[in-house]
């Protein structure tokens, strides 16, 4: 496994101006669809929304769907505790983030784009709206038939769910659909569909600016180029950074921590705590712990029962409630921890629990319910004494 040491970088927030992004996006037409979808496949881009799908595959996917209306969206649904990388994105810079929509518009036979924007994000509206208008106006100056649009969520955890997500921009309620189809076949209005994540399509217009193997110069061979994190908790150093991918996590700690870090939960409530006794031999990537930015880090001053017993309320309360594996696995995980530190039950009865979590991850509709238990299991298997006494 290729190790990184820990390396800040700055590709994604360095400025560009509306007509600085509208010529590179000129300059990147002067090749084919298929070669810009090659350029975005050869540079191993994936997902930086935690997920992790190799995002030229996507496009391609949906490139090769017989169909004369395809969409482009922007999951702009920055729902996940301990995330907000996103936003700062948008509100630093969003001509990025439109450019990548209209290279993305362009490679599949998209003329339309759309940004889901979270609803506790509203205020960013003004800002947003005026930079897209003023995007969508440069286009039909170059005589590029791509347009974005806004569509605004309701604050509903659950529609950074991709397929949710449709249901809700199609004024239903947000609920998961089944898969397959996947929305490459059928995804907004039952069309083609590419959705991204904001970081993603900053990435992959920043690969048509630098170049393939400048981007690949970043990373390991399984999570080539940067990335940006979102740094909260027991930290000197809060805030948005962008580091190089495949960093071992105790070099993260040697940056960010106080000197008294325990765990650091990856990827925000959805994600991994890991306890320090594997800080070593845990990478930053996807050959390791994926993430889509949240870091949290926790010191010996927090109950990591506390901790856990947030995230289950969380997701209780986010649960779409459509099946019965997260709506009932999740209120039975909460009250089951309660239950173990009142000493109303055995400390056994986590095992119980564990074998619930499990039947969740594979029987629950959508990734709520089946990433439940990745905080479940590693807090209480790094940190049963603290869910017991």
């Amino acid at each position: 496994m290729e190790n990184k040491v820990l390396k800040r970088v700055d590709y994604i927030f360095q400025e560009s101006s509306v007509v600085e992004v509208i010529e590179l996006i000129t300059k990147t037409f002067k090749k084919t669809p298929d070669d810009i979808i090659l350029d975005v496949i050869d540079s191993g881009l994936r997902g930086r929304g935690g997920a992790g799908f190799p995002t030229g595959l996507k496009w391609r996917f949906a490139k090769n769907e017989d169909s004369p209306v395809k969409y482009v969206i922007c999951n702009a649904d920055e729902g996940e505790p301990g995330t907000f990388k996103d936003r700062e994105i948008l509100e630093t810079v969003a001509s990025k983030v439109l450019a990548g929509m209209c290279i993305c518009g362009h490679s599949i036979g998209a003329k339309e784009g759309f940004i889901y924007l979270r609803g506790e994000y509203n205020y960013l509206l003004p800002h947003l709206s005026k930079v897209t208008d003023d995007f969508n106006n440069q286009l039909k100056t170059k005589n590029i038939d791509f347009t974005v649009y806004i569509k605004s969520g309701s604050g509903a955890y659950i529609c950074g769910e991709e397929s949710a997500l449709f249901e809700s921009m199609e004024g239903k309620r947000g609920e998961p659909r089944n898969k397959p189809p996947y929305p490459t076949i059928s995804g907004y209005n039952a069309k083609p569909t590419v959705i991204n994540n904001v970081e993603t399509l900053v990435y992959a217009y920043m690969i048509c600016k630098m170049g393939v193997e400048k981007f690949k110069e970043l990373g390991t061979k399984d999570s080539r180029g940067s990335k940006v994190f979102s740094v909260s908790g027991d930290t000197p150093n809060a805030g948005i950074f962008e580091l190089e991918l495949g960093m071992p996590l105790k070099d993260f700690v040697q940056d960010f921590g106080d000197g008294d870090t325990k765990a650091v939960q990856v990827g925000g409530a959805s994600g991994h705590c890991v306890p320090r006794k594997h800080f070593n031999e845990t990478i930053i990537g996807f050959e390791g712990i994926p993430t889509g930015g949240s870091m949290m880090i926790f010191n010996s001053s927090r109950s990591m029962y506390n901790v856990l017993h947030d995230y289950l309320e969380f997701f209780t309360e986010e649960s779409c409630g459509q099946c019965t594996p997260c709506r009932v696995g999740c209120q039975q995980l909460l009250k089951g921890i309660e239950a173990v530190k009142k000493g109303e039950r055995k400390p056994q009865y986590l095992d119980e629990l564990k074998k619930l979590s499990a039947t969740m991850k594979v029987a629950a509709k959508c990734g709520l319910g089946q990433s439940v238990a990745n905080p479940f299991n590693s807090i209480i298997d790094n940190f049963r004494e603290e869910i017991i006494y």
